[in-house]
């Protein structure tokens, strides 16, 4: 489970098209810089799992999910992403910031509702910005909690969907950092349809772009952008 008080950044990278005509020994290095400065960031207590999006979301070819205790940790292991051989060829699609606090709504949180971990992890990864209205905040306490009752009731019936929660207030453009995990896509696109006819849709004022990833780990990228051993 995600501890309260860590930090999220989701860092989506597009790599320039470009980079695919350089030579293969130079792209396998490149790659291989990258694994390594990766490798760093994780021995400074900074939590990284990598996705790929080659083709299926527009900018998109990497999305890093990244947690650490400060945002200075998480923005060093970015600079260090950036600075190292691959790093000029890669461009910041999209950047999400969050923090993980003590649900609002559930007392006892289940495990489906532990978040995204090294553990146990899917296959894939869906993950957006959420920002509700202004008149879900004035709603009474009581209100909201049982339009959240709700909610989460229809979320647990997809045990095979596992989700986390970070808090944006203050930190970034969106109030929430929402994001799904699972082995069975067509499960929970049948999730976020049944959610749609919920009263918590009514509070939603976006909940774009969603990016969806395919778990990679950056040391097996080679083969998959196409650098030949």
């Amino acid at each position: 489970m995600t501890a309260p008080g860590q930090y999220l950044h989701v860092l989506a990278l597009a790599i320039e098209p470009a980079w695919r005509a350089r030579p293969d020994a130079e792209r396998a290095a490149d790659l291989a810089d990258l694994v390594t400065a990766d490798a760093h960031a994780m021995s400074h207590e900074v939590v990284s799992l990598s996705y790929t999006s080659v083709g299926l979301e527009p900018g998109v070819d990497l999305l890093l999910w990244r947690t650490g205790p400060a945002i200075d940790a998480l923005e060093s292991a970015a600079a260090a992403l950036l600075a190292s051989r691959l790093g000029p060829w890669l461009r910041v699609s999209h950047a999400f910031l969050g923090r993980f606090n003590a649900s609002q709504y559930s007392r006892a949180p289940t495990d489906q509702e532990s978040g995204v971990t090294a553990d146990g992890h899917g296959r894939y990864l869906v993950v957006y910005p959420f920002t509700k209205s202004s008149a879900w905040y004035l709603l009474s306490r009581e209100a909201r909690q049982g339009i959240m009752n709700e909610h989460m009731r229809v979320g647990r019936g997809y045990p095979m969907v596992r989700q986390a929660l970070a808090y944006a207030f203050g930190l970034d453009d969106q109030d929430f950092v929402v994001a799904y995990e699972t082995d069975d896509l067509a499960a929970f696109g049948d999730l976020v349809r049944e959610l749609r006819g919920t009263e918590s849709r009514r509070s939603t004022v976006s909940d774009t772009p969603i990016l969806v990833g395919v778990r990679r780990p950056l040391h097996g990228l080679a083969a998959h952008l196409g650098v030949r051993a």
